[in-house]
């Protein structure tokens, strides 16, 4: 897909202006003649920018980035490339056709970027333009930084990141006459509501809780990973426990079971007969209209800490291959400015600016999220990163990572297993898992 904008030539030029004061009148008035004609500024050259990304559809590029772009850069044609059949980024690499611009993120830093040999340092860029890194949330930054492993800027923080908050079903509290959940909840107050929403009326079965067990735990308030980053195995079992049996008591509660799957787990709050939930805010989450639902902020622990789980941000990033690096970054900070993100924000996209201001618009312009109590997101700061494997030391892809920790929940909330076997086998998983990559890599 070509975004298609015009060249413009913006030429200015001044009147010669003459003026003839008066004659032997001597009102010091003289003459004056000369010219004030401005330099004609010169057409910049037109040239193609390829922007590639994946999971971002051409219509929510045009929405929140085209418009902008056109008018800030009259001269430039942007290829707009969704990884698909035929044009995943490994095609274009193998092709010789390189975008500029690629969209990654930090699971597949190293497998969907590094791994190309196409990685560029935007450091350079960042110092020559004076761009002010602090204006985003350190966690973002630090945490491409890190997973880079070298020091080196690979990427900006692009909205949306993904905060965790707590939903709940406003039909089933009035039908229930139960008040409904507030900000600022301990997971010991949720528990206790939970029970109180689990129940049997009129043969249909009411659940308090569910969760997406995958996410839940992997992106956790303790920041704790699931491989450790430093040896190989299972990272500090010992809190894993702590978070298994914070979750597993919920489902402990008679008629509140645990589906099958993640994935169906995910979805149950759907079915309208689910009181409470623990989600992402993610654009993408559809919610069916027939459920009237809210959210507040995501449950703490009664000695906290006073953050918010969250999945982190995409990054826009430059590749090495490109021959428009500056006119890249140019577009980049034009897509990350305040502008851009207040826009994404009144949409419901989370911003990723240390900017209240821009926080505070969250879902204004929304039909749907406009109604909602949007400012749970901004109760608590967002937690830190989940500490990344030791340089040089073999990883493990994270879906296969957290893939593993949430089906041995499920095993547990089913009853099949306890919790430190379940752990148990997880790490030996890892292991296993570890060896494999390590073979490859021989």
């Amino acid at each position: 897909m070509k975004i298609k904008a015009g060249l413009t030539a913006l030429t200015m030029m001044a009147l010669l202006v003459s003026a003839c004061g008066g004659q032997g009148n001597g009102s010091g008035g003289g003459s004056a003649s000369g010219s004030d004609k401005k330099p004609e500024e010169k057409p910049k050259d037109p040239y193609t920018m390829v922007v590639f990304t994946s999971g971002v559809s051409e219509k929510e590029f045009n929405d929140r980035f085209s418009e902008t772009l056109k008018k800030k850069f009259p001269h430039v044609t942007i290829e707009y490339i969704m990884s698909g059949k035929g044009q995943t980024l490994a095609d274009l690499v193998a092709a010789n056709k390189i975008p500029d611009i690629i969209r990654i993120d930090v699971p597949t830093l190293q497998t969907g970027y590094l791994d190309y040999k196409i990685g560029y340092d935007m450091s350079e860029l960042v110092k020559k333009y004076k761009y002010d890194l602090n204006r985003f949330n350190k966690v973002f930054i630090d945490e491409i930084i890190d997973a880079g492993g070298t020091g080196a800027l690979y990427g900006l923080p692009v909205p949306p990141y993904f905060p965790q908050a707590l939903y709940y079903n406003k039909d089933l509290f009035d039908k229930f006459g139960v008040a409904y959940p507030k900000d600022g909840m301990t997971w010991d107050e949720l528990y206790e509501l939970a029970k109180k929403m689990t129940r049997v009326d009129g043969g249909t079965v009411y659940r308090g809780f569910s969760a997406n067990p995958v996410n839940t735990l992997r992106d956790n308030v303790l920041s704790l990973p699931i491989l450790d980053p430093n040896v190989d195995g299972l990272a500090d079992s010992g809190k894993w426990t702590t978070l298994f049996q914070n979750l597993l008591r919920f489902y402990q509660i008679p008629n509140n079971t645990i589906e099958n799957t993640s994935s169906l787990e995910d979805k149950a709050f759907n079915k309208g007969n689910v009181a409470l939930m623990t989600n992402q805010h993610n654009i993408y989450l559809v919610i069916p209209p027939e459920v009237n639902w809210d959210l507040v902020s995501y449950p703490k622990f009664k000695d906290g800490p006073d953050l918010m789980p969250q999945r982190g941000p995409a990054y826009w990033s430059i590749t090495n291959a490109s021959k428009h690096k500056d006119e890249a970054f140019e577009m980049i900070m034009e897509m990350l400015s305040d502008e851009s993100q207040l826009a994404d924000s009144k949409r419901g996209i989370p911003t990723t600016l240390n900017n209240p201001e821009i926080a505070k618009v969250l879902g204004q312009s929304d039909p749907i999220y406009s109604k909602k109590n949007m400012n749970a997101i901004n109760v608590y700061k967002p937690a830190n990163y989940t500490p990344k494997r030791k340089q040089g030391l073999t990883t493990v892809p994270g879906a296969t990572q957290q893939n593993l920790v949430g089906n041995a929940f499920i095993e547990v909330a089913q009853g099949k297993k306890d919790i430190n076997t379940a752990l148990r086998e997880v790490d030996e998983k890892l292991k296993q898992e570890l060896e494999k990559e390590k073979a490859k890599n021989k």
